[in-house]
């Protein structure tokens, strides 16, 4: 009778004697992983008492005939000896299915508890420099523990794959590439005991942010445990659940697998939920994101609440909430007008004014945020710059173009520069605001990018006469903008200048900032209040010979 020792060292030599052989590669290619299989299983086992469970030593036995068989096989393709090809691809099929079937009845023997934690052998995990062989035992033992291990090897051996995988991508690799465990792995989120579910759905977190992986993950059919999960696992495995399905629904294609099994609506169960924490909640939001690209999808998000119940989100005084949700807020409603009415109908402006308040205890980057929200949701329409207006955007938008941050100031300006583009009544809101004379000043940036969209958006306000005539009862602004013609007209020699702006698709150069402030001067010239520009005599006839 065979030892486990004994089956071992088979099982081992034979995977080693397999390698050479030229023929068939795929075949024995299927063969050697069966082997790896058997080889991990049968070290886990190897302190049982086999003498005591004949079952076990009648399974050990029957491997280790059929690696005799296996061996003879091996030969012949080694020595080119065996009788047609035909033959030969139907023994080696033969012969995976002998090997298949042996895993399978150790799965079966083994679960009925004799693998337990005091009688196995614990394998040490590789070094740092380690090769991938011993990688990929390190990996099959500890696929074995999660197959046939009792609740506790199963979770130690969760915890040590999610250990590695997180240290080294190399074992990503592996670990999908070794067969069965991304099956296991699946299967292992829908068990009754909430800590193995927690740990499997960690790892596959892991395991789904690999752009190349995630074919594995959803041929498995991870989706719909992963929904089941949200709906019913532990906090720790919903978060977890969460950034797979995130990470899995950045491709659209898989949109359809998170709809059908529920889950956009145990998403929005998690984001309606004051139970839900934000490691849970933001996630969630990114899921919802990603689906609002298939209109039959957006439309279920619309009916089942999920404009309403994001904009609570938007009031959040957490941030990673918040940015979570307004981002979401801006996807659903960018492209449609009735869904951006409906945003306006629930207060989705006033809560994005109200972050964007200086007032606010938020962030800049949730300012940032907001800001980049209301342009996309309420620059196209009147109603919704009137709305804006009504709710004091106007005057946060001067304050942070007066005293914000770098970041925040930049797209203050940007908003202003677009806003000047729309109606009259607009324009003369701004100019009543006191936007000319902060727009002065960036006239004279050192970047051409602001300085020409200063230039474009004074030139834009001073074109109603209401404005003209409030910008020259500052003396100083015709003063200052006389000077800074007279410098753009000295540096009018120099060497075209590129820069990108998001706004404009064009090349700025120091001509266009003089444009600007010819068209600016153009406006003013039929006004009784130039005659304060006299003591700026040579700039001042310069202008009128450009004219």
């Amino acid at each position: 009778m065979c030892s486990l020792r004994q089956a071992i060292e088979v099982i081992s030599s034979l995977i080693s004697y397999s390698h050479p052989i030229k023929v068939f590669s795929v075949k024995w290619q299927l063969i050697r992983n069966k082997l790896e299989e058997l080889c991990s299983s049968l070290t886990a086992l190897e302190n049982c008492d086999s003498i005591q469970n004949p079952i076990l030593s009648g399974m050990i036995s029957a491997i280790v005939a059929s690696a005799s068989d296996c061996y003879d096989l091996a030969r012949r393709c080694v020595d080119l000896s065996y009788n047609g090809k035909l033959l030969m691809q139907s023994d080696l099929d033969v012969m995976v299915a002998k090997f298949e079937r042996h895993v399978k009845n150790l799965f079966g023997i083994c679960t009925t508890g004799i693998l337990t934690q005091g009688f196995a052998i614990v394998v040490s995990r590789p070094g740092v420099n380690a090769c991938k062989d011993d990688m990929r035992f390190y990996i099959r033992d500890l696929l074995t523990r999660m197959k046939i291990g009792d609740l506790e090897m199963k979770r130690q051996a969760l915890l040590n794959l999610y250990d590695v995988v997180v240290e080294d991508d190399k074992y990503v690799k592996i670990l999908v590439e070794v067969g069965d465990i991304v099956n296991i792995l699946v299967s292992l989120l829908d068990s009754v005991e909430l800590e193995i579910q927690q740990e499997a759905a960690k790892v596959v977190s892991v395991i789904s942010g690999f752009d190349s992986y995630k074919s594995v993950l959803i041929g498995a059919g991870i989706i719909g445990p992963l929904i089941r999960v949200l709906e019913s696992g532990s906090e720790i495995s919903k978060e977890g659940a969460a950034r797979s399905l995130q990470k899995l629904t950045e491709n659209s294609e898989n949109a359809w697998s998170v709809s059908a099994y529920g889950g956009v609506t145990a998403l929005l169960k998690i984001c309606t939920s004051v139970d839900s924490r934000t490691a849970l909640v933001c996630p969630a939001c990114g899921i919802l994101r990603n689906l609002v690209g298939v209109d039959e999808i957006k439309s279920f998000m619309i009916e089942e609440g999920a404009v309403p119940a994001l904009i609570k989100l938007a009031r959040s005084k957490d941030e990673a909430v918040q940015l979570s949700s307004i981002e979401f807020l801006q996807n659903i409603a960018s492209v449609d007008d009735s869904v951006r009415q409906l945003v306006a109908r629930e207060g989705g402006i006033r809560a994005l004014v109200r972050v964007f308040d200086p007032k606010s205890a938020c962030s800049s980057e949730s300012r940032e945020m907001a800001l980049r929200a209301i342009e996309n949701l309420c620059f196209s329409s009147t109603v919704y710059i009137i709305m804006l207006m009504n709710y004091g955007f106007m005057d946060q938008l001067l304050f942070f173009l007066r005293n914000g941050d770098v970041s925040v100031q930049e797209l203050a300006l940007k908003a202003v520069f677009r806003l000047c583009g729309k109606s009259e009544e607009t324009k003369k809101a701004m100019g009543d605001a006191g936007f000319m004379s902060e727009l002065v000043k960036f006239v004279d940036a050192k970047s051409f990018e602001v300085r020409e969209m200063a230039a474009v958006a004074l030139s834009s306000l001073v074109s109603v006469p209401k404005n003209r005539k409030r910008f020259v009862q500052d003396d100083r602004n015709v003063g200052f903008l006389l000077q800074l013609l007279d410098q753009e007209e000295a540096n009018s020699g120099n060497p075209e200048r590129h820069v990108n702006s998001s706004y404009q698709e064009k090349r700025w150069t120091p001509k266009t900032v003089m444009d600007e402030l010819l068209d600016i001067f153009a406006f003013v010239f039929s006004l009784p209040f130039l005659v304060m520009a006299l003591s700026y005599e040579k700039t001042f006839y310069n202008v009128l010979s450009l004219c």
